[in-house]
C-alpha cells in the first residue's frame, strides 16, 4: 500500500496545468495511447485468420490493408481507455506513468487523436476491405471502448469476461476482411481467445490485486479473494484447453496442430495448478506471461499445420 501512496502522490504532483498541456507529448507518447504491444498481438492473430482463411495465400493488398485497418481502430479504442481511466492509472504502478494520466498528452489532443485513427481506420476497411469487416471492427472497438472500459470494467466482477468478446474479434475479422463471410472455423478462433482471456487477465489481477483495490476497481481477487479467483483461473483453463481441440475434432487442423494444442495447453494448466497451490502473489506475473507466450506459439502452430500438411481426414463440420 505504501507504492500504491507513492504512486498517487506523484500523479498528484504532476500539477493542475499538466493535464490540459501536450507541449512535452512527443510521438512516441502518441504511440504509446496506441498500446502497440496489445495491438501488436492482435493483428498476428488477425493476420493468421486470414491466411486460415484461405488454402493459400492472401492478396497482399488485403492483408497489408486490412491489418492496417484493424490496427488503426485498435490504437482508436487503445487511446479511449487511456482517457476514461486516466483517473485510475495515476493509482496503479503499472499504468501511473501513460501520457494522459501524467498530462504530457491533454485530454482534447488524445481524443482528437482517437476520433482521427478510429476513422482511418474504418475509411481503409469499407472502402479497400468490405463492409462486414468494417462494421464488426466498430462493434469490436465500441464494446473495449464503451460497453468495457466505461461500464463494465467498473460495475462487475465478471467484467473481463462479459468484455472479453470484444478482444476476441480480431481473428475473425481477418477471416471476413478475406471471404467476406463469418465462417464457423473463424468462430472458434473466436472461441479461443474468449476462453483464454479470463485465465489471462485474471493472473494478472492476483498479482495486482492492491492496485485494483486501491483504484477501486471490482476485480475478481478484490471481490471474491485470491483463492477463489486461482480456481477460477484453472476452472477456466480446462475450458480453454478442451476449446482448443474443437478445431482439430473439426476438421480444420491436423496433427501437428493436435500436439501444440495439447503440450501448450499441459503449460497453461501447470501454471494454473501451482499458482492454486502457492500463496506466492508473483506466480500470477509467471502465469500472465506464459499465457501470452502460450496464445502468440498456439496461432503460429496454427499457419503451420495449414501449409505444411494435407487436410485433416476427417470430415469438416464448420466452413
Amino acid at each position: 500500500m505504501d507504492n500504491e501512496k507513492i504512486v498517487t502522490g506523484a500523479a498528484a504532483d504532476v500539477g493542475f496545468s499538466s493535464v490540459f498541456s501536450d507541449s512535452e507529448a512527443g510521438w512516441r507518447d502518441y504511440l504509446e495511447l496506441c498500446k502497440p504491444n496489445v495491438v501488436a498481438l492482435m493483428i498476428l492473430t488477425s493476420a493468421i485468420g486470414m491466411l486460415l482463411a484461405v488454402p493459400g495465400m492472401v492478396p497482399l493488398d488485403i492483408f497489408i490493408l486490412g491489418n492496417l485497418g484493424i490496427a488503426l481502430c485498435a490504437g482508436s479504442a487503445a487511446t479511449v481507455n487511456h482517457l476514461v481511466d486516466r483517473q485510475i492509472d495515476q493509482k496503479m504502478m503499472r499504468t501511473f506513468n501513460r501520457p494522459v494520466a501524467t498530462g504530457r498528452v491533454a485530454p482534447l489532443p488524445a481524443s482528437l487523436f482517437a476520433l482521427a485513427t478510429g476513422l482511418l481506420g474504418m475509411s481503409i476497411l469499407l472502402i479497400f476491405v468490405n463492409a462486414l469487416t468494417a462494421w464488426l471492427t466498430l462493434a469490436s472497438l465500441l464494446g473495449y471502448a464503451v460497453v468495457y472500459t466505461l461500464f463494465l470494467k467498473r460495475a462487475t466482477p465478471q467484467n473481463i469476461v462479459i468484455g472479453g468478446i470484444a478482444g476476441a474479434a480480431p481473428p475473425l475479422l481477418g477471416w471476413t476482411a478475406v471471404t467476406g463471410e463469418v465462417g464457423g472455423h473463424g468462430l472458434l478462433l473466436v472461441l479461443i481467445i474468449f476462453a483464454w482471456t479470463p485465465p489471462h487477465f485474471w493472473a494478472l489481477a492476483v498479482y495486482r490485486k492492491d492496485e485494483y483495490a486501491n483504484a477501486d476497481i471490482p476485480m475478481l481477487p478484490v471481490t471474491h479473494g485470491e483463492r477463489y479467483t486461482k480456481i477460477h483461473i484453472l476452472l477456466y483453463t480446462l475450458i480453454l484447453f478442451a476449446v482448443t481441440l474443437l478445431p482439430y475434432a473439426t476438421g480444420m487442423f491436423n496433427w501437428l496442430y493436435l500436439l501444440g494444442a495439447v503440450v501448450l495447453g499441459g503449460g497453461f494448466l501447470y501454471w494454473a495448478v501451482r499458482l492454486l497451490m502457492s500463496d506466492d502473489s508473483k506466480l500470477g506475473m509467471d502465469t500472465f506471461k506464459y499465457s501470452i507466450i502460450y496464445l502468440m506459439a498456439l496461432f503460429v502452430i496454427m499457419l503451420a499445420d495449414h501449409y505444411l500438411l494435407p487436410a485433416n481426414p476427417l470430415m469438416a463440420t464448420l466452413n
